[in-house]
């Protein structure tokens, strides 16, 4: 499996009115970190798309487990795996620094799909990535 990390600080427009990270913003914190591990593996979002092929989310799931608050540094840690010829899923571990307390757990699962949104294998570099 191959692993990421991708480091971030909680801004101010992130927290909710008690002063910790609104739980949505942990599903942005993801995409950035998924997109991180690819491009860290050679294949952007946008290469992807460039040759026909999109990556949707069709599953995921996110445990909450401790705050983070304003200015905090996030380490989101991820990992991706083939599912199989046309699915994928990342793992990810957003950890308040320093001290590694994990704030929250997630998993994306994904499909490859063509421009006509019918399924397709993932383009060989992103399957030979995850072998």
């Amino acid at each position: 499996m191959r692993t990421s990390t991708t480091t971030l600080r909680v801004r101010y427009a992130e927290t909710d009115q008690m002063g910790v990270v609104y739980h949505a913003n942990y599903l942005v914190w993801f995409e950035v970190a998924r997109t991180d591990l690819l491009r860290h593996l050679g294949w952007t979002y946008r290469e992807m798309e460039q040759s026909g092929v999109r990556l949707p989310v069709i599953e995921m799931q996110c445990t909450y487990r401790s705050p983070a608050r304003y200015d905090d540094e996030i380490q989101v840690r991820t990992t991706g795996r083939l599912l199989s010829g046309v699915r994928v899923e990342f793992t990810y571990e957003a950890v308040v620094m320093p001290g590694g307390i994990s704030s929250a757990v997630g998993v994306t699962r994904h499909a490859a799909l063509n421009v006509d949104s019918r399924p397709c294998r993932l383009p060989d570099g992103i399957r030979e990535a995850f072998l």
